[in-house]
């Protein structure tokens, strides 16, 4: 498990929600951010809007511009998503059963 300060630091606030995004959620359970999105799309009607939305290109440029350091990660051909707390619990719930 990440140390406490590192988990607070991959929450932001984006819509006025403090979410975390996929990537950082990938990580922290040692998978592909692209498997990830996988689980959520087969069970996309456990994630209503208020568990996860996807970010626009505008919100991602913006948290982009925010980091201290440069995007390791390049281009991205989708646009992350974001999960509130519920979401995060319903994410983990979904992983878990796969």
């Amino acid at each position: 498990m990440l140390p406490t300060l590192i988990i607070q630091q991959k929450i932001y606030v984006i819509r006025g929600e403090q979410v975390m995004l996929d990537y950082d959620l990938a990580e922290m359970y040692g998978m592909e951010t692209k498997r990830l999105k996988e689980a959520v799309k087969r069970n996309i009607n456990r994630f209503p809007s208020d568990f996860m939305f996807q970010l626009t290109k505008e919100e991602f440029e913006s948290l982009r511009s925010q980091f201290a350091t440069s995007n390791k990660r390049g281009g991205t051909r989708y646009m992350p998503y974001a999960f509130t707390e519920q979401g995060v619990a319903m994410l983990s719930g979904v992983l878990k059963a796969h």
